[in-house]
């Protein structure tokens, strides 16, 4: 059956005549992300309710329309929120209360719109911290974020690969509006408020846990409308340390035995590339700043709170020195070009503008995936014959390791940086992505965020996953009016 023409009346009825636009330079702006082209979509929407992205979606089902939601501002630079097939763009942006501010049970809840530099002031004059991941942009959605499953910096908080997310809102691709955990009632929100319930278990109602169905699922399966979210208690006393070293292995050893009694609070490692590109001024201090870094640092965090403030830090410094001593290795409070104080500063908020990563070269691709911090050096190993392969300079190829789940798994990320405007640069970056990204995962790489090419990567490795996930996105999204063709649901016609 041929596709129908797209209902603007309809559209217009739902959201409004100024919240529908068909504008080429807004369509243009939603088809791109970094390496990543996708189709041209046919209208942007813009709802501000629950009750229009309901109506939205039931829309969609009679209609036969493709609805790819997105809420983070442009640049967009991995793809999952670009349109494989033609469709509408709901931008949920417009969406941007924060609901609730808990600081007794450390949880917000927050609508999708709203981002880290709203969610942190909001926070911080609230006496609470948020759980970022490194450097977000300004205008990046919390709720994407963590519905991504994108790393936060303190691992002895990340218990499970939900967290920081908590209670969301849903609503299917069958129209059916669902509340997942403790959000789930008896009774509203607020009346659950009023009887001094809060919004903090995930899993339920029953054994039910939609949650982990959602998380990762690039749109596919349900759009989010609100989420409730962990914070933490923002610390009294807070020292940033360096452990500078030429061999990760030391770093390595000292990261085990320091996150298994749940010492420190953030905890990252970084190459000298990108730690120059997070702390350098301008793009063109970025080669001599990288030059006069170790080839490795670790950074992590020490906190103290509202009781014994002092002597919570000293023990855990003290306590973290002799592991240290132990593997061969010291912390210092000061790298070149970074003070313990600044780099506090600079891992506490969004990055500034322009983004961190663009500031090399003006553009970058990333290779991420999920594997064990004993195995970090083989993976770079892997990546540096690949960027041989294709001459490109291991030394130029930024890499970032952020211990996850408590240390039991790290998310390793490398940065290819490019220059968007030379098409050798672009074709060469592209070209390492591909090749690299293949050999990776032949190599054990777990792409845990599937996105464009890693999506055939990962589901070919387990045709019985695909086989179940297909069954689950037929019941959640029977039209399959959500995101068309993300994913291992490449195959789906309306």
């Amino acid at each position: 059956m041929a596709k129908k023409t797209l209902n603007l009346m309809s559209l217009k009825g739902i959201l409004g005549a100024e919240n529908v636009s068909t504008e080429k330079e807004k369509l243009m702006s939603y088809i791109e992300a970094g390496l990543v082209s996708g189709a041209k979509p046919e209208a942007v929407v813009r709802p501000k309710n629950t009750a229009q992205v309901t109506e939205l979606i039931n829309l969609a089902r009679s209609e036969r329309m493709n609805l790819i939601f997105s809420s983070s501002s442009h640049p967009r630079f991995h793809g999952g929120a670009i349109p494989d097939h033609e469709g509408v763009i709901v931008d949920m942006s417009g969406m941007d209360k924060i609901m609730r501010m808990d600081r007794r049970n450390k949880v917000a809840l927050v609508e999708p719109g709203v981002t880290f530099n709203h969610l942190t002031k909001a926070a911080g004059e609230a006496g609470l911290k948020v759980l970022m991941p490194l450097l977000p942009r300004s205008g990046k959605s919390v709720l994407a974020s963590y519905l991504e499953r994108e790393p936060i910096l303190i691992p002895k908080y990340h218990w499970d690969m939900t967290d920081p997310l908590l209670c969301t809102e849903l609503i299917f691709g069958t129209g059916d509006l669902f509340h997942t955990g403790s959000s789930a009632g008896p009774g509203s929100l607020e009346q659950q408020w009023k009887a001094g319930r809060v919004q903090k278990t995930p899993m339920g109602p029953g054994q039910t846990d939609f949650v982990r169905v959602v998380q990762g699922s690039q749109g596919t399966m349900a759009a989010v409308t609100w989420s409730s979210v962990k914070l933490e208690i923002k610390p009294s006393v807070h020292h940033i340390w360096f452990i500078p070293d030429k061999n990760l292995s030391k770093l390595v050893d000292f990261t085990y035995k320091a996150l298994r009694p749940k010492l420190g609070d953030e905890f990252l490692i970084l190459n000298a590339i990108t730690l120059a590109t997070i702390i350098a001024d301008d793009e063109d201090s970025i080669p001599d700043l990288a030059a006069k870094q170790a080839p490795w640092t670790l950074i992590y965090g020490v906190s103290g709170y509202e009781y014994l403030p002092a002597e919570r830090v000293a023990y855990q410094e003290s306590d973290l020195s002799k592991i240290a001593q132990s593997a061969g290795i010291s912390a210092i409070s000061e790298v070149p070009g970074c003070s313990a104080n600044r780099m506090d500063r600079i891992l506490s908020c969004p990055s500034r503008e322009p983004y961190y990563k663009q500031r090399p070269k003006g553009a970058f691709t990333d290779i991420f995936f999920l594997t064990t911090l004993d195995r970090a050096q083989e993976f770079i190993s892997v990546m540096k014959h690949e960027a041989e392969e294709h001459t490109y300079s291991a030394s130029e190829i930024g890499v970032y390791l952020q211990p996850i789940q408590q240390g039991r798994a790290i998310h390793l990320e490398f940065t290819l940086y490019y220059n968007p405007i030379d098409e050798k640069e672009v074709e060469k970056a592209r070209s390492l992505f591909t090749s690299a990204s293949s050999a990776l995962s032949k190599a054990g790489a777990f792409y845990s965020r599937p996105y464009g090419i890693w999506a055939d990567l990962a589901y070919s490795k387990c045709p019985d996953t695909v086989s179940v996930l297909r069954k689950v996105k037929d019941m959640l999204d029977p039209d399959h009016v959500l995101n068309q063709g993300k994913l291992c649901f490449n195959k789906e016609v309306i």
